[in-house]
């Protein structure tokens, strides 16, 4: 097992916002064009899952699994090249001020492990950083 976790990122927004944007998938819509169609294809999403193919890791989908309303949301990959997780915390600190953590846990075997770490921990650090400029108004 290894997780891989992004830095805490500070959301000028309540935490009530960002869930309601962050539970429901089919937001994504309104950040489409933000995603760098060279690092991100075959991009798809519903109101609870989000799918997307990614190199060198392939094809992704995530599920949310659990949401635990302003605190977390969990999501499990349906379809991965290697059995992961994510999930998102929020901890509203100040009106308008919410620190937001994400980690991705992955079950790497040793030999697999060196060749994916770094890209992994890219593509969180990338994506936390997306999640948390999103226009939450």
């Amino acid at each position: 097992m290894a997780d891989f976790t992004s830095e805490v990122k500070t959301i000028p927004h309540n935490d009530d916002k960002i869930f309601a944007l962050l539970s429901d998938m089919s937001n994504l819509e309104r950040i489409r064009e933000r995603i760098p169609q060279d690092k991100i294809k075959n991009f798809t999403f519903d109101r609870d899952t989000c799918g997307f193919s990614v190199d060198p890791v392939g094809s992704v989908t995530f599920r949310i699994v659990n949401r635990e309303p302003n605190k977390t949301i969990k999501f499990s990959a349906i379809n991965s090249p290697i059995p992961l997780s994510m999930w998102i915390q929020l901890k509203q600190v100040a009106e308008n001020d919410t620190k937001m953590k994400m980690t991705v846990r992955a079950e790497l075997s040793p030999l697999l492990k060196p060749m994916v770490s770094k890209p992994l921990q890219e593509a969180i650090d990338k994506i936390s950083e997306i999640v948390a400029r999103l226009p939450y108004e």
